[in-house]
């Protein structure tokens, strides 16, 4: 069953009993996506928790001149929602879709706020999600300041390195905030350093 990865996802929290597994499991919608299909579109609202077991979906803004700026990728075993639109039930200002396609389990908004309020179990395990998405949002704004397209390439692949070849160089330009022709020259810089490491 998929639900058992996403189980699995827990034991490195608070791993969930026989019964809790359940009653989890009664709550959860099982999807296939299409490439480039959407799970959230912008001014839309954001009714679920997202649990990827296969493929890939990134989250990204609109601006208004129509260019796409990528805010956050999640592959297999990883977790992704738009926290203000959840919580606030306010018009998202990002859009989710898949890169490729995917299987996903989802949760609605009512059904985990049930959780929360009955099994403390749920509330810990969500929060130790979101503070990692925090974690990870706080680390890329200060990459952002703080270093060159170069060092924030070799972060993006510390920190996706199964994700880079899954991805064309469009995305992850959006998602480094620079444009494709000089992430063309950056990555193929990184390789060229790489190659001649080897040699040594």
């Amino acid at each position: 069953m998929f639900s058992e990865k996403l189980f699995k996802s827990f034991d490195s929290y608070l791993p969930l009993n026989k019964a809790e597994k359940k009653d989890l499991s009664s709550r959860l919608t099982e999807r296939r996506l299409k490439r480039r299909q959407y799970i959230l579109q912008q001014n839309d609202v954001c009714n679920h928790f997202t649990f990827i077991v296969e493929g890939c979906l990134r989250k990204f803004y609109i601006d208004n001149k129509g260019a796409e700026h990528n805010i956050q990728f999640a592959t297999e075993d990883d977790w992704i929602t738009e926290y203000d639109s959840f919580y606030s039930v306010r018009p998202s200002l990002l859009s989710i879709e898949a890169i490729e396609p995917s299987v996903i389990l989802q949760i609605s908004r009512n059904d985990l706020l049930f959780l929360f309020l009955n099994n403390a179990k749920y509330d810990r395990n969500f929060r130790v999600i979101a503070e990692k998405k925090y974690i990870e949002l706080e680390n890329r704004i200060l990459e952002s300041a703080r270093c060159g397209a170069e060092e924030r390439y070799l972060s993006f692949l510390s920190r996706y390195p199964n994700l880079a070849a899954r991805l064309p160089n469009l995305q992850i330009a959006s998602y480094l905030g620079i444009t494709p022709e000089f992430f063309s020259r950056v990555k193929n810089k990184v390789i060229a350093n790489n190659a001649a490491a080897q040699n040594h």
